[in-house]
C-alpha cells in the first residue's frame, strides 16, 4: 500500500491534488504538474539527506492516489503530512497508510514521535485522527510547540503519537487478529 516516492508518478498525483476539496489542505500546492514534478524531486533529494520521510500510497490496483510524508524531522521527531485523492477518501485507504508508515518510522528507523498539526476549519482530517486510538492531543503535554504553530494567521489543533502509545496498539491489534482465527 507504500512505496518510495517516484517522479513517474507526478501526473496522477497532480490530477488528485488539484481538487478543490484537497488542495487547499496539501503542504506542496503545485500549480502545475510539472511544478509537482520539481517539488517531488526536491523531496527526494531532502529523503536523501534525512530531512523527510516520504511513501506514495497506493490504491488497490497498486495505482497512486495521495501520499504520507514525514516532514520537519528532529531529534527523532516530525511532522506528519497525509493526502489521499478525492475518489479515495472514506474508504480505509488513510486509517491503512498511517498503520504501514508508523510501523516503518518506529520500528524500521526508530522514530520516537510523530506531530500531526490539522488545520482548524480542516474537519475532515480532525475526524480521521480522533479515529486513531493510539493518537493524543498534545496541546497540553507541548504547550510551546502548540503556541509556535499557531503564532501565525493559520490556526492548528496539535496531535501526537509516541512509539511506545503505537507499539501497545499494534500489539493489542495482533492480539486480537490472533484470537479471531
Amino acid at each position: 500500500m507504500l512505496k518510495q516516492r517516484d517522479l513517474y508518478e507526478s501526473n496522477e498525483l497532480f490530477e488528485l491534488l488539484s481538487h478543490p476539496s484537497v488542495f487547499p489542505f496539501v503542504r506542496q500546492k503545485a500549480k502545475t504538474a510539472d511544478q509537482l514534478w520539481f517539488m517531488t524531486r526536491q523531496l527526494m533529494e531532502e529523503e536523501e539527506q534525512g530531512l523527510v520521510v516520504s511513501r506514495t500510497i497506493l490504491g488497490d490496483l497498486e495505482q497512486p492516489i495521495g501520499t504520507i510524508t514525514l516532514y520537519d524531522i528532529q531529534e527523532g521527531a516530525g511532522f506528519l503530512g497525509t493526502w489521499i485523492g478525492q475518489p479515495y477518501q472514506g474508504l480505509g485507504y488513510n486509517q491503512q497508510a498511517k498503520l504501514e508508515f508508523f510501523n516503518e518510522l518506529f520500528f524500521e528507523l526508530d522514530f520516537q514521535t510523530v506531530f500531526m498539526k490539522i488545520k482548524k476549519e480542516n474537519v475532515k482530517s480532525q475526524r480521521a485522527v480522533l479515529k486513531l486510538e493510539y493518537a493524543l492531543d498534545a496541546k497540553e503535554s507541548h504547550p510551546s510547540l502548540f503556541a509556535q504553530i499557531n503564532a501565525g494567521e493559520q490556526q492548528y489543533e496539535l496531535f501526537k503519537i509516541e512509539k511506545d502509545n503505537f507499539y501497545l496498539y499494534s500489539a493489542r491489534l495482533a492480539q486480537s487478529t490472533e484470537q479471531a482465527m
